[in-house]
């Protein structure tokens, strides 16, 4: 088939089709990668007003705000904010053998995964007499948003919770809306009971992160905030961060992208683009492949395999925001990839590993026909909170060290202040501070007088 730069094709036209209108690019020109790999999103301004309202309501408001607010949003009317022991005991019956034990599964790959990243102090003698270290401290206080909503997230109480537990985080909190009827789903309660944590708050959205961030009467002021949300939570997690609140990362919607060639199972890259749909109506998705005639077959299988989904509603709004492009050129589709820098990246190809050597912008990657991004989202062991909107540039996922803060270390001994005395005094002369420079002076006098 001949293909032309920069064709658009335009898909579902016709007003039977079972998707939104969607945008197919064929060989786009890098001039038009820009406007191509953009976000839903909402409007910034209006956004960042109504957040930063709510914001400044919890602030001065406390418990009275964050009630008021899970009345307007949640329609429900609080009484206790944190989870009672016996919410805890309900909650444990309510959840089957067959999901505990695959919890189990996820929990032990979780643990090994983050287990494996604590790091050993070393010592470094950087010249005689001048010994350095960094050691690796736990935030004391730290604070975990656990989305609810049309779908409840465990898996992400156990993605932040158990590196928090390992990393030995002195306080951990959670916050989690509740239904209408003032519960929290049991999932959520079973997970934290069966990681040890034991202080889950009943409240979600932007007053979560606000009661986080400032503190109120019942919920702890906290000094790093973790989570997921939406673009209303990333919004919030972005006002506090620029307060002083230390948080994970920008971490909204969900996302993925897949780049997919000739000996990709068309079925598989569907149902990839699909789980990431199914989040909600701003996610996105994104499909490079190698030629026209697999994003044909893809088509076809999202068309067949979206029928059957519960959350269809979601997945068909969120692929009304995404993009289908063919790029024949193997160099270039990886340079698009890098520019969109996405949450998660499948690599639908048998070259995957050799591929992956060109990836240098991604949150976490996906090898091969048999690594779906479901896996990692559950129970491979990875972490699945990841940089979203294109945010992998320049962010981690979360990690053990995610929870720590790196303190460095130096000892010197008196050969070492005189090895190394001078060059502080040279340097510390040179940039005008004269009391650097007599810092190290007034030892080295008596020194060099014995």
């Amino acid at each position: 088939m001949q293909l032309f730069a920069g064709v658009r094709v335009n898909i579902y036209q016709s007003c039977e089709s079972k998707l939104y209108m969607e945008h197919f690019f064929i060989n786009p020109g890098r001039a038009e990668w820009k406007a191509l790999l953009m976000r839903p999103s909402l409007d910034n301004l209006s956004l960042e007003a109504k957040v930063s309202g709510i914001l400044s309501d919890v602030k001065l408001n406390g418990d009275l705000a964050v009630k008021k607010y899970a009345a307007q949003f949640d329609g429900v009317e609080l009484g206790e904010l944190e989870v009672s022991a016996s919410e805890f005991v309900e909650a444990e019956v309510l959840v089957s053998e067959e999901l505990k034990q695959s919890i189990s599964v996820a929990k032990n790959n979780i643990e090994r995964f983050h287990s494996s990243q604590a790091e050993p102090v070393k010592q470094v003698e950087t010249m005689e007499g001048v010994v350095c270290w960094r050691k690796s401290v736990p935030v004391q206080k730290v604070g975990l948003y656990i989305p609810g909503g049309t779908a409840p997230l465990f898996s992400t109480l156990l993605m932040l919770g158990i590196p928090a537990m390992i990393a030995g985080c002195k306080e951990i909190i959670v916050c989690t809306p509740c239904d209408k009827q003032g519960k929290v789903n049991p999932v959520i309660l079973y997970v934290a009971q069966l990681i040890g944590l034991k202080t889950i708050y009943k409240i979600g959205g932007v007053q979560a992160i606000g009661a986080m961030a400032y503190g109120t009467e019942t919920i702890p002021q906290v000094f790093k905030i973790f989570g997921p949300g939406n673009q209303y939570v990333t919004c919030a997690k972005q006002l506090v961060n620029k307060e002083g609140m230390a948080i994970d990362m920008p971490a909204g919607p969900s996302e993925v992208a897949v780049y997919a060639d000739n000996s990709c199972n068309p079925a598989f890259v569907a149902a990839d683009l699909l789980s990431q749909a199914e989040h909600g109506p701003d996610s996105q998705v994104l499909l490079v492949a190698s030629s026209v005639e697999i994003l044909d077959l893809v088509k076809k299988e999202i068309e067949h395999q979206l029928d059957q989904l519960s959350r269809r509603d979601f997945a068909a709004a969120a692929l009304s925001n995404s993009r289908f492009i063919v790029l024949e050129d193997v160099s270039a589709a990886f340079d698009l990839l890098n520019e969109y820098a996405a949450e998660h990246l499948i690599i639908a190809a048998d070259t995957a590993v050799e591929l992956s050597d060109r990836v240098v912008n991604a949150g976490s990657i996906f090898l091969g026909h048999y690594s779906p991004e479901s896996v990692g989202d559950y129970a491979s062991g990875t972490n699945h909170t990841l940089p979203t909107n294109g945010y992998a540039t320049a962010y981690s996922g979360v990690s053990l060290d995610s929870f720590f803060k790196k303190i460095t270390f130096q000892q010197l001994t008196q050969k070492g202040l005189q090895n190394i005395g001078k060059a502080v005094e040279t340097m510390a002369e040179a940039e005008g501070l004269m009391a650097h420079k007599n810092a190290v002076s007034v030892r080295l006098q008596p020194l060099s007088e014995g």
